[in-house]
């Protein structure tokens, strides 16, 4: 076999590729237009599955640099801070409980799921919890908290079957979302009748002047932003609490954003910034796709396949039949669930992505572009945190 080495430079290019590639079918292959896919996916996915077939057949091992993608992650969070101040907030107010609800409902959902289907199969609940909110919810970063702990407990090899059912999570989120954000958006008529001004989309919102003049304050906000993010999660994570790294990037862009409208000292560019973290969050998906290892899932056993198969179709109608009505039945409400279809089986920039396949050529929602991140990066980890911690004191008594 082949093994080759790619820099993160080069790393990168590849990933812009894929997104070219992504769009380029998205806009040829109907369904895909269709289901609403998020490019990035639809251009990584097939580069993923080449370099799997590649590597099965022992012609090719690629080793990737996969550095930009954390700082194309930190980026984009910290882009979405510029959104969250307190008018915003107090618009989505009752928004807000419900979707942390759901959150604590699934947490418990996908546990009870997987340690109940564990015992039906006869095998150690514990392997049950691999496949559980552990991967789902939580994602890779979870996974790797949280597999040495079950490691402890005696399940070997623990944190690589967490980590090959986050990586069908991450997958399975991004597939879902935007199909069952469109279908509803596309069967219930939600877009039936005028929309209010300030759900146009977001083309049709740019301030006027010239483009570079806007962007280029827009990036040294961000720079200094990511910068003194980077130092405010360190300390947090001084505290002990598990929190995303990008966290500090999150809150110190909605600082940097309030100050400025509210105290009109400076002039805040969160159009600008906003265009320039889609910009990253298309970049980290990229290199998300085509960095993952598909053929770590050929090595789970049947029973791990059904098990997470299960907890596929029941995202599939929770989304459907839960998440949508208890957060409105309305057009937000549908491009709300995409994106909790994209946390509840992957990671916050899957459900993103989601909300971006949904909303494009569509309006722009605001309580979902700021909500979904903000559960997704304060809330969800803490809740998932108690609720896996719950379940292991449960089985191992």
């Amino acid at each position: 076999m082949i093994s080759v080495s790619v820099d993160m430079f080069q790393t990168l290019a590849i990933a812009v590729g894929a997104v070219y590639l992504g769009y380029f079918i998205r806009k040829k292959v109907y369904f895909f237009e269709r289901f609403c896919f998020p490019a990035p996916v639809i251009g990584g996915g097939i580069i993923s599955i080449l370099l799997c077939i590649l590597h099965a057949a022992g012609i090719l091992d690629v080793s990737f640099d996969e550095t930009l993608k954390d700082v194309c992650m930190v980026v984009f969070f910290t882009s979405v801070g510029y959104d969250v101040n307190v008018k915003v907030l107090k618009s989505g107010g009752k928004i807000l409980p419900r979707l942390l609800m759901i959150v604590a409902i699934l947490a418990f959902a996908q546990n009870g799921i997987a340690v109940a289907a564990a015992m039906l199969l006869k095998i150690n609940p514990l392997i049950g919890m691999c496949t559980g909110s552990i991967p789902m919810l939580g994602g890779h970063g979870t996974s790797a908290a949280f597999g040495p702990v079950l490691e402890d407990l005696g399940l070997k090899d623990a944190t690589t079957i967490c980590t090959a059912a986050a990586t069908f999570g991450l997958m399975g989120g991004s597939l879902i979302g935007g199909p069952i954000g469109n279908g509803l958006i596309v069967r219930k008529k939600l877009l039936s009748g005028k929309e209010p001004e300030e759900n146009l989309p977001k083309a049709e919102v740019r301030i006027t002047g010239p483009l570079s003049f806007a962007l280029s304050p827009a990036a040294r906000h961000l720079a200094i932003a990511v910068g003194i993010g980077s130092v405010v999660s360190v300390l947090i994570s001084k505290t002990g609490l598990i929190f995303p790294k990008y966290i500090g990037g999150l809150i110190v862009g909605a600082l940097i954003s309030n100050i400025g409208i509210y105290s009109g000292k400076y002039k805040v560019y969160a159009a600008e910034v906003r265009d320039i973290g889609e910009i990253m969050l298309e970049f980290f998906l990229g290199i998300a796709l085509i960095t993952l290892k598909i053929w770590v899932l050929a090595d789970l056993a049947a029973p791990l396949v059904i098990m997470l198969i299960l907890q596929l179709l029941f995202m599939v109608v929770f989304a459907r039949f839960a998440v949508f009505p208890i957060l409105g039945g309305n057009y937000e409400a549908a491009v709300l669930t995409s994106g909790v279809c994209g946390f509840g089986m992957g990671a916050t920039p899957n459900a993103m992505a989601n909300l971006q396949a949904v909303t494009y050529k569509r309006p722009y929602s605001t309580t979902a572009f700021l909500l979904i991140p903000i559960v997704g990066g304060l809330f969800l980890d803490l809740i998932n945190s108690f609720t896996i911690l719950f379940f292991i004191n449960l089985i191992s008594r």
